[in-house]
């Protein structure tokens, strides 16, 4: 809880609303709002019989069930909100733009569909990747950039950019921003925040220590 404090009231949050919103999200990762449904996929097959010698091929059709897709309330609607909010509390709009942009096309690029388990993503590269696009875009924003360009990029470039792969892994239900993605983008902007702040002290601690040499 003090780690996830810390990092919430980098980006502006008031701590006073850092368990509400933690609350929400981890109990808003139970709540899946239905969207749309894709249709099931009809396989073509065949059956044989035998009838006094003679060998006759029945083609047969067998319908897979379709796949409803939702939109998870604590992994995607939760930290979509909190960023838009961020944006507009900061002002950063081209750059959270550019952050977000960055970090969705490097997720997309390494993200892998896996039957039976959803979109898998390397645990490390979301968030390293959205510290370091914060970093070079604004020091003085790193820690708003960061949250905003780990959680959406992530949502944006595994779940939403991956919806027309999701039909072909048999799941009855596909949840934009839950399940593994809701840890995966709550974890993400948690730690790209973490790693921002730590980078900008540690730059601003060696600012420090540079001028006192040379005073």
């Amino acid at each position: 809880m003090g780690v996830i404090e810390y990092a919430y009231e980098k980006i502006g949050i008031s701590r006073r609303y850092v368990f509400s919103l933690l609350l929400l999200s981890l109990l808003g990762s139970y709540i899946n709002i239905p969207v749309a449904e894709l249709p099931g996929e009809k396989i073509m097959g065949s059956r044989e019989i035998f009838y006094y010698g003679v060998l006759y091929v029945i083609p047969s059709v067998h319908r897979l069930p379709g796949t409803i897709i939702a939109v998870n309330l604590g992994g995607a609607v939760v930290p979509t909100l909190v960023s838009l909010y961020l944006v507009v509390k900061h002002g950063i709009y081209l750059r959270a733009v550019v952050a977000v942009t960055i970090v969705t096309a490097v997720v997309h690029m390494l993200a892998e569909p896996v039957e039976g388990l959803g979109i898998a993503v390397p645990t490390f590269i979301p968030p390293l990747t959205a510290a370091a696009t914060a970093l070079l875009l604004s020091r003085k924003a790193a820690a708003t950039l960061a949250y905003i360009s780990g959680s959406l990029g992530t949502l944006i470039g595994a779940d939403l950019l991956n919806l027309g792969k999701i039909q072909g892994l048999g799941a009855p239900v596909a949840s934009i921003g839950g399940a593994g993605t809701f840890d995966g983008i709550f974890l993400t902007s948690i730690a790209a925040v973490l790693l921002a702040s730590l980078w900008v002290k540690k730059a601003g601690s060696r600012k420090v220590t540079n001028q006192k040499v040379e005073a």
